[in-house]
């Protein structure tokens, strides 16, 4: 007999809390994993597109030292 979502949600809830701790880390390990490839997908992508938008003189760039510095300048 195959238990439905609710009634294996259910019988996980009975763990002890050490259990469904355990329980609860792996599951969102187990989504991480997917959307850590997701997002690394798309920052390669967008890192992509900046870069030919620098080098088509499409964008305008600043050394980092002086991007670092406004910024601390306005966090004060």
């Amino acid at each position: 007999m195959e238990l439905t979502l609710e009634e294996m949600a259910m019988r996980l809830l009975g763990l002890p809390a050490s259990s469904r701790a355990m329980l609860a880390e792996r599951l969102i390990e187990s989504l991480d994993e997917t959307e850590d490839d997701e997002v690394e997908r798309l920052w390669i992508q967008e890192a992509e597109v900046r870069l030919q938008s620098i080098l088509e003189g499409k964008a305008k760039t600043r050394p980092a030292d002086q991007v670092f510095r406004e910024a601390r300048e306005k966090l004060g």
